[in-house]
């Protein structure tokens, strides 16, 4: 009667727990690429929920997955499924941008191709990221054409929403150098989503300071796909320069600015009450000035409806 009774209890066990916390979905040679997951406390087999996936920043040179591991942690603790894949890095493999794209590619298509496993919707799969991170969660929509090696194509990689911070969306645009280096320009054309408007962007929270160096270019991205009819929410916060969101009390503000967005298109709801991140910034860079991240030279004046802004603006 004993291991009569125990079997509903182990199978009970097995419903609710959770895969692995981290996955290989993609191997070049012998560079094995990782995502780390993140899951809902509550997560159970047989759950279809909507996820999330964080692209790191670091001028596709460097970096690493843990850049996004307190907003994963929020996200799930607040019922999303969170990915946060690695990719290569120019200082690692001496990579192109297009071949950072490529692996954020390969990363989206891993995690729609194996959702049942993770209990995610297929269909509601956020793309996000900071920086370069962001301009690759940007071309899961935007870029098309790109090589697929191993990839099943069938796999669609397009999220259904996004949620980009200081995006670089024109690679195209930049003055020839490292970054550029090993594309010509039809592919930089191609991994530059601020060339590549489209009416049918899913919907889109972009998160940006004023004193960004891509801030004309996003402001001018942003508005661009407003008058084609997208869905484009935005934070624009007065002030604050490249990369602020990393930091407290930014940290805190822009993810329950995302949160406020993803409840807007129902991917959450108002509970779980979650406590949101902080994270305190570190001494060298909490001395710099606020818009020491900028690149030397004038900044862009802002437009007159934004030059005398408060804290932080949203629309």
């Amino acid at each position: 009667m004993a291991a009569e009774s125990a079997r509903p209890a182990a199978k009970e066990a097995a419903k609710s727990a959770t895969p692995e916390s981290k996955f290989v979905y993609k191997t070049i040679g012998e560079r094995q690429l990782t995502v780390e997951m993140d899951y809902p406390p509550d997560w159970k087999k047989g759950d279809k929920r909507p996820a999330i996936v964080f692209f790191f920043g670091g001028a596709w040179t460097h970096g690493s997955p843990s850049a996004f591991a307190p907003q994963g942690a929020y996200f799930a603790k607040r019922g999303l499924v969170c990915a946060r894949p690695d990719y290569r890095t120019k200082s690692k493999e001496d990579v192109t941008i297009a071949q950072c794209v490529e692996d954020a590619f390969s990363a989206m298509r891993w995690v729609r191709k194996n959702a049942e496993m993770l209990g995610v919707d297929p269909t509601r799969i956020v793309a996000s990221g900071g920086s370069a991170g962001g301009h690759l969660a940007a071309c899961l929509f935007f870029t098309e054409d790109l090589p697929a090696g191993d990839d099943d194509v069938s796999v669609s990689p397009k999220p259904a929403a996004m949620i980009l911070y200081n995006p670089a969306l024109d690679p195209a645009g930049f003055e020839s150098g490292n970054l550029t280096k090993g594309m010509d320009k039809e592919t930089l054309v191609k991994i530059s989503p601020a060339r590549l408007l489209r009416k049918d962007m899913p919907p889109t929270l972009m998160v940006d300071g004023t004193e960004d160096m891509f801030n004309p270019s996003i402001t001018e991205f942003v508005d661009k796909e407003k008058e084609l009819g997208a869905h484009v929410e935005t934070m624009y916060v007065e002030g604050q320069p490249h990369g602020f969101f990393n930091y407290s009390p930014w940290l805190e503000k822009t993810t329950e600015r995302a949160d406020k967005f993803l409840q807007s298109i129902g991917y959450l709801g108002k509970e779980p009450k979650v406590e949101l991140p902080t994270k305190a910034k570190p001494p060298e860079q909490a001395a710099k000035a606020p818009g020491a991240a900028r690149k030397a030279g004038p900044r862009p004046k802002a437009p007159a409806s934004r030059a005398s802004a408060p804290a932080a603006v949203e629309e």
